[in-house]
């Protein structure tokens, strides 16, 4: 089969590789009919996830076809469409009991981490892809949501909902500000509007994707490039700073916006992927009440969000920004890779 495989920082082939088979009875194989790129594979790209090896396929999210399926794979068929999370979940050990699926403590990839897929093992940004534990960690796709919807579901919409929003305890009547309006940020803004924040104040460099925010439910629109962009938050609250600043970018430089712009007793949500340090000035901010999380996601809201979507609660269908054939995927890393300039949101991939 054809697969897209990380060589090294910054090398990537689409190239032939061995067809994956069943290892394991609670495996099953898929073939993908849909695929997607995301900013963590960028990352991994750059060398900020050194844990992935040369030779490794990357992509961990996606919607296939089942075709073939393990001894002891008994409510799923051949032939079932369904969505793979970009989390694998054993569902028997303590973490998975308790729904903390990103640390499932199964043997697959390393233990205590649940996000495998083109991290530890192969991933979906291929022909066909093994799929562990497979009953924990697929979804059936309903015939009301298309595969390319199913793609969003694999991965953004669920991060954006649980370490956005959920870590950050958005409540009714908040103030919310969401720094980063790439895929995830814009999946956090689309879903905080679920629990009935007052505003909810996208922040980005690219007053073009400030803008796109409003089609996902921001309220407000800040470019983080004008010299009084602070002010312009506070301006929007109670002159205090927001409830909840939300970070989906993973750099430093936005880390500390969202300490900037937080109140006392507030909640800064990290969701970015950071490859480097950020200061953090507990000199300062000890006396300042505020709650810090952040996190991998569980993806123990992906069903949730599924009947969300199939009911066009949630905006899906407003992330995707183009589209490719499969074969086309370093095209398609070109413009995801170029996002600034060529407006990508996500880009899908079709076998």
């Amino acid at each position: 089969m054809k697969a897209l495989v990380y060589k090294g920082p910054g090398e990537k082939s689409w190239e032939d590789v061995p067809d994956p088979v069943i290892q394991q009875p609670t495996d099953i194989i898929v073939k993908i009919d849909a695929t997607t790129i995301c900013g963590t594979d960028l990352h991994i790209l750059k060398g900020d996830v050194p844990a992935v090896t040369p030779g490794r396929i990357l992509g961990h999210e996606g919607v296939g076809t089942i075709t073939e399926i393990g001894a002891a794979v008994t409510t799923l068929k051949v032939g079932d469409q369904v969505i793979l999370s970009c989390i694998s979940a054993c569902g028997k050990c303590s973490y998975c009991k308790k729904g903390v699926f990103s640390h499932c403590l199964g043997d697959e990839g390393a233990s205590g981490i649940g996000w495998i897929f083109g991290h530890l093992i192969d991933g979906t940004q291929a022909e066909y892809v093994r799929v562990p534990y497979a009953e924990t960690s697929v979804y059936v796709l309903p015939k009301e949501v298309s595969p390319e919807l199913g793609c969003v579901l694999s991965d953004i919409l669920p991060t954006g909902h649980e370490i956005g929003v959920q870590y950050g305890a958005i409540k009714a009547g908040d103030v919310v500000a969401v720094v980063g309006a790439g895929p995830v940020g814009l999946a956090a803004i689309a879903t905080a509007g679920l629990y009935g924040p007052s505003r909810v104040i996208s922040v980005d460099l690219d007053a073009n994707r400030t803008a796109a925010a409003k089609k996902f439910g921001a309220t407000d629109a800040v470019v983080s490039s004008d010299a009084d962009w602070k002010q312009q938050v506070f301006a929007l609250t109670d002159g205090l700073g927001v409830d909840v600043a939300i970070e989906a970018v993973g750099i430093p430089a936005t880390w500390q916006m969202c300490l900037d712009i937080v109140r006392p007793a507030g909640h800064v949500a990290n969701v970015g992927v950071h490859g480097k340090p950020v200061e953090l000035a507990l000199q300062d901010l000890w006396i300042s009440n505020i709650t810090m999380t952040m996190g991998l996601v569980n993806t123990n809201t992906l069903g949730t969000l599924l009947k969300m979507v199939a009911q066009n609660k949630i905006p899906a269908a407003e992330f995707i920004s183009h589209r490719f054939a499969l074969g086309d995927i370093l095209e398609a890393y070109d413009v995801f890779g170029r996002a600034a300039e060529t407006k990508a949101l996500k880009v899908i991939l079709t076998a």
